[in-house]
This record gives structure tokens, sequence and C-alpha cells, in this order.
């Protein structure tokens, strides 16, 4: 590398050593200009700042180089994986483009360096590494399977470099990820020695005392133990050599990291752990004589040591699900020891070592079937060196079928593929997917309808005002939230029915009319309903009105009874506004209707709570009254598009003199005192009366509804303003 005051001394000749190794560990796969080419860019890129050391002050350079070293020599990837690794930074940091870099060194190259950028934007999420759920969209993204090898490759680099790193804090995040991510993945993998590499280091970040104090350990006993199992070995090689079968006997000394997971869950010492290394005794075995063998050996080994009946473990008889066949067993050795002996055939043995039966699997970690066939096959390419090519255009389609979203917090969820905003609401919960009106996917504004993409983020935005609708059934693709919005809509009726049954019945018993279902049934029909559900619901949404109802059912109830009223109707004209109306309404305010007609009787909707200095309109009733609402009702596309004929202009005039029921929703964190201070700022507001409050708090938040009297809606508006001022109050708005 030329001086470019980026690279230490130390740096330079470590640069030119990698260099040389990698030179000799790629053969002629890597080209002499595509050297040069690398080389050319790197050198731009720094001279530009455009790549930084990181945050443990380690050159990405250097960093990279030694990632490729680990990629050829540890997996056997060549050309287009080291060159990706060299070129991902300069193409993350805009200095390069991916399709220069497909034109220039292959398609390999452009398409590995997508998946390994797409994957460093996943961690700029904040994402959850523990979840299950992160490691299968981490795999979803990096669809080359290269991709996959390099990453684990590039955090065992990282961890063999941060050991002397005063960033402890990074070092910490770092090895967990280790642990929890890419150790079982590179186990998985068949890639054994940097699994036991990661688990390793990780415990030496994380657990340093417990770490050193096994590593202590197993160097002061390494002499004895070498010598013990050499010792167990000999014997038996003898026995089994004697009796003609043909097999080897090999020991190993487990890692830290297990000794110390055994320490854990048996909650002992060092030197409680009895099974500090392992036997394995692997026969040659024709298909037919293969069970009758391990028990023949079975047989020598407990002839000779005496077995623990306890620690018996027949998978020959009944294989694991996974297929998993082998026959372990614990002898009492010499010294005393207990030794755990593992007796499988070549062909069992194959089964278990290419991960049908992984280590970490068969210890109780579940995994997905399709996932571990993908990962299987990955390792059998590169266990094979005749499927270099094969491995190259390997591809995975594993999670075509599924999307992986992020809440805002980095919690990861996994959903169909073609799933919406509301599906993902409903996942969550079932209120947050009732209340939902829309997302913020990526920081951008979006409807229900929306479908979701693997690695979006996505927050949910809600509305106490916002109710389940039929029509989101057609919205939802997931059987879970279509079952609970069915599930809302009952509820929904439900209360409907009730409110809207108890509302009518009322209105009958002050008019004295005694209610019959069979000419109630009728009129239902009679005034086009075919559901009594829809009938209540216009009720209950004030698209019908109950004086209207009344009439009708008192004119169907004479006729069925043959006591039909021969008076003539009255008309419009016959209306006469009388003195005393005008003196009713003297002291109150005067709202202006139509053509400046004024006294006339009025009622506030409930639905949208009119006060005055509202925009509003007036709905003539069957009674000749009108109920006001305000302009922006949710009920008021409905009655325009409905009953345009009954709207009528309506303004309020004169000043307020009364004092109108006005509801305001607030939404906010849950501090100590947030209560006291909203109200104290109430009560405090002149002519301003506080009649109902209702909060529920949970996780940290709260929200609820407050119920205030005021005389307009500019003094509702200046309250609105004070109340925002109080510190943990996120949103206010009129319900």
């Amino acid at each position: 590398m030329e001086d470019t005051g980026f690279f230490t001394e130390d740096e330079k000749k470590l640069v030119a050593s990698l260099y040389k190794e990698l030179k000799t560990l790629s053969g002629t796969t890597l080209q002499d200009y595509d050297c040069q080419l690398i080389k050319q860019l790197l050198i731009n890129a720094v001279i530009d700042k455009s790549v930084q050391r990181d945050a443990f002050g380690l050159n990405p350079v250097v960093l990279d180089m030694q990632t490729a070293v680990i990629v050829a020599s540890e997996i056997g990837l060549m050309r287009a994986s080291i060159l990706s690794i060299m070129l991902h930074r300069v193409v993350k940091n805009g200095s390069l483009s991916l399709e220069k870099v497909s034109k220039t060194f292959g398609e390999d190259v452009g398409g590995i360096i997508r998946g390994l950028i797409r994957i460093n934007d996943l961690y700029a999420k904040n994402p959850t590494i523990e979840s299950e759920n992160f490691r299968d969209l981490l795999l979803s993204f990096a669809e080359d399977m290269r991709v996959v090898l390099i990453m684990i490759a590039a955090r065992v680099n990282l961890m063999r470099q941060i050991g002397k790193s005063e960033n402890d804090e990074a070092r910490q995040e770092v090895s967990r990820e280790a642990a929890f991510l890419y150790a079982p993945l590179a186990h998985k993998l068949g890639l054994y020695k940097l699994k036991s590499e990661l688990e390793d280091l990780s415990l030496k970040y994380l657990e340093h005392d417990a770490y050193y104090h096994i590593k202590e350990k197993l160097n002061a006993t390494k002499k004895a133990r070498d010598k013990y199992i050499a010792d167990f070995i000999k014997p038996i090689e003898s026995r089994l050599n004697a009796m003609g079968l043909k097999c080897h006997v090999k020991g190993r000394t487990k890692s830290i990291h297990s000794i110390y997971q055994k320490m854990k869950k048996q909650n002992t010492t060092f030197e409680g752990v009895y099974d500090l290394f392992a036997i394995r005794v692997i026969l040659d075995s024709k298909p037919e004589r293969e069970k009758a063998e391990c028990w023949l050996v079975y047989s020598i080994i407990t002839d000779m040591y005496q077995p623990n009946p306890k620690r018996l473990r027949d998978w020959l008889s009944v294989p694991k699900s996974n297929g998993y066949e082998s026959l372990h067993i614990t002898v009492l050795g010499p010294q005393k020891k207990w030794v755990e002996v593992q007796i499988r055939t070549e062909r069992m043995d194959e089964i278990a070592e290419r991960g049908l039966a992984a280590h970490w699997r068969y210890k109780g970690v579940k995994s997905e079937a399709g996932l571990d066939d993908w990962l299987n096959s990955i390792r059998r390419a590169l266990e094979n060196t005749d499927s270099q090519e094969a491995m190259n255009q390997f591809k995975m389609d594993l999670y075509v079928d599924e999307v992986f979203v992020f809440t805002p917090k980095g919690d990861l969820f996994k959903l169909p593929k073609g799933a919406t905003v509301l599906d993902f609401a409903y996942h969550i919960h079932s209120r947050i997917g009732d209340h939902c009106i829309g997302a913020r996917i990526n920081g951008k504004s979006v409807p229900i309808r929306e479908q979701l993409s693997s690695g979006d983020q996505v927050e949910i935005l809600t509305s106490n005002k916002q109710e389940p609708k039929q029509d989101w059934l057609n919205v939802v693709t997931t059987s879970r939230a279509r079952s609970k919005i069915k599930l809302s809509l009952k509820e929904i009726a439900a209360k409907q029915n009730v409110f809207a049954r108890e509302t009518l019945e009322r209105k009958f018993k002050n008019r004295k009319v005694e209610m019959e279902e069979a000419v109630m049934g009728k009129l239902v029909k009679k005034m086009g309903y075919k559901q009594i559900n829809d009938f209540y619901s216009d009720i209950v949404n004030d698209i019908i009105d109950i004086n209207d109802i009344l009439e009708k059912y008192i004119e169907l109830q004479k006729a069925e009874h043959g006591e039909l009223d021969t008076a003539p109707a009255k008309t419009a004209q016959s209306f006469e506004l009388r003195d005393d109306d005008l003196k009713t309404h003297a002291n109150s305010d005067v709202l202006v209707i139509g053509e400046n007609l004024k006294g006339v009787d009025f009622t506030l909707a409930k639905c949208c709570n009119p006060i005055y200095g509202d925009k509003i309109f007036g709905f003539v009733t069957s009674t000749g009254g009108f109920k006001i609402h305000r302009v922006d009702c949710p009920n008021a596309p409905e009655l325009f598009r409905r009953f345009g004929y009954r709207t009528i202009p309506a303004r309020w005039a004169g000043k307020g003199h009364s004092q109108y029921e006005s509801t305001l929703h607030i939404v906010g964190h849950d501090d100590i005192g947030i209560v006291n201070n909203i109200t104290s700022i109430i009560l405090k507001e002149p002519n301003c009366t506080l009649r109902t409050i209702s909060i529920d708090s949970n996780d940290g938040m709260f929200g609820g509804h407050l119920t205030v009297m005021i005389d307009d809606n500019r003094k509702l508006e200046q309250l609105i303003k004070k109340l925002k001022t109080v510190k943990g109050v996120l949103n206010i708005n009129r319900s």
C-alpha cells in the first residue's frame, strides 16, 4: 500500500504478508489485474476518507484481507468471494457502483456484495440479534450462500482482533452476536473449528474469569489427560482388533465453552465435570451387521469397564426423529474416572457429521426443516471439491414465501409474503389492529393496504376513533388477522344492537307506545334493511332518526290493527313560528339555518359533539327539528351521500354563552404526577369544567379520555395547546 498516512508501519508489513498469503491460497483464480484494480480503488477510498477505522480502531483494509485469508484457507472459497470482501466497503460508501463492479469483476462479485450491503443495512435497524427470526431474515437477505460464509469468517476474524481493545461495550455486543447467531450457523455448516473458536472467544470476552479459570485447569492437566486417553483407548483397540472388527478409536477434549456449559448445567466445579473428553468408536460395518457389531462393541467395553446404566443412550433401536443413530455409554475407567463412549458406524457418523443431527440441534435446539436442508446442502458442496462450480451458482430460495419486518424498537416478526400493514398490526395485538389507521414504513406514511417487504421497519399508527370495517377482510391476507377482524365486527355489532335496542325501547316508553316484535320486524324490512344489524348500526350512527322510526312504527301499527288516522297530514306550509319558541331560545346560542331562519329547535349530535364556533351543518329529522353535526363528523360523508336532500347549511350566530360538552383523547408517557399536572391546568382555566377523566396505563405509556364543559372551540384549542406543554404528553385531539 502507498503511504497515505492511513496505515501504520506494522500494518504495511501485515498487508504485504497477507497479500502473499492470499496469492498462494487462491492459486490461479485471482488474476494480477484483479489485484491492481482493487489496490487502486482502496488507495482512492483511503485518500477520499470514504473508509474509516471501526469502533475498535481497526484498519478496515487489513480486516478485510484477514477475512479473505480465512475464507480461502478455512472454507475454500476463491476469487469471487475474495474480491467481494475487498470491495464491499468501497461500494457501500458510494465510491463504486454495483453495476461497475458487476461489469468489471463479474455478476457473482456484484451479487455477493449486494448481499453483504443488505445485511449491513439490517444492523442499522438495531434488531434483537437473539431472535430466531433475525437469523432467518439474515439468511433470506443473503441470497447467495457465500454471503453467509463470508459473514461467519468476518466475525471470526473480528473476534480475533478485538482482544486488546479498550472499547469493552462494543466488544461485549460483538461477542453476544457471535455466541447467539454466528456460532450456531458455523456449526450447522460443518465449520466446527470456526464454531468452537467463536464460542470460546465469546466466553473469553463475556465471562473473562470463567474462561481463564478453565483454560488454566486444562493446561495444567493436558499431559495427564492425553496419557489417560491413550491408556483408555489402547486395550479397547487391542480387543476389537482381536475380534476381527474394523474400526478406529479417537478421543477429543471438549472445548472451554462446552466445559463451562456443563459446569453451569450441573452446578459443579471444573473438577466435578467428569466428561472433559469423549471417546468415539467408529466401525466399518456392512449395513446388515451394523446394529449387531455396535452392541458387540458395547459388550466388550462394558466387560472391561463398569458401565453407568443411568447414562445409557440407545439411539440404535429407536433412532432420533432427525435420523441420528448412535449408542452412548458412560463407563468407569482407570483411576475411577467416568468416561463417555460413543459407538457408531461410518454411515451413522456420516449422517451425524453432515448436520442431520448436528450437536446444537440434538441437544434440544429447534430449527426449521427447510433451513436444515439448505444448510446441509451447502456443507456437502463445501466438502466436495468437485462441486465448486455448483456451489458458486447455488442461490437460496428458502424464504421466497416469507417477509421479515422490524418494529421501531428492533423487534423482528415473520409474516407470509403479501402481508399488509393491517396484517402486521393484528399480528402484534388485536387492539392495535382494531385501531390501525396506517403505518410509517422506513419513515414514510402508508395506508393499511400497503404490502410489506423483508427488512422494512414498520411503525403502526392508531386512533381510538378507528374501528374495524367489513371491507378490512379484503385488505388482510393472513387467517390470523381475518379471524380477529371477524371477532371484532361481531363484538361491535353486538354492542350496537344492545345500545340501539335500549335507545328504541326508551323512546317508545317515553311516548307510551308498546313495541311489538312482529310490527317492528315488518317495519325494518319496509325500510329496506335485510339485516337487523344494519338497522341498528344506522340508528347508532344517526343515519336514521329514532323519532322518524317511531312515527313510521305508529303508522304501521295502526294499519296492522285497522286504526289508520284519516286526518290530513301536516305540511311545511302549516308550520308557524310561535313567540314562545323565540323566548325559549332567547338566552341560548342562536343557530342560523338556511335563509336566516332563527329560533328553531335543534339538538347536538352525539357522534361528533359540536360546540360553539365549529363549522357545522343541520340534518332534518322526521319531526321537523334539526340535528347539528360538525362538518368533519365521521358520519358526514354518509349523510350527504344518502340523505343530501335533508342536509342544510348552518352556522353559529351571536356570542356563545352556553357551555358545551367536548371529549379529548390524550396519549403520553406514564410519568409520576402527570395526571395531576393535566387536571390542574383544566381547573385553572376560566369557564371550563372537568366532568370526567378516564386514564389507562401500559408498558410506560398512558392513554385516556377527558370530558370538559367549555364555551367555544377557540377556548378549547387554547386548552389543548396548554395541555400539550405538559411534560410527557405526546398527543391530544378531539374525539
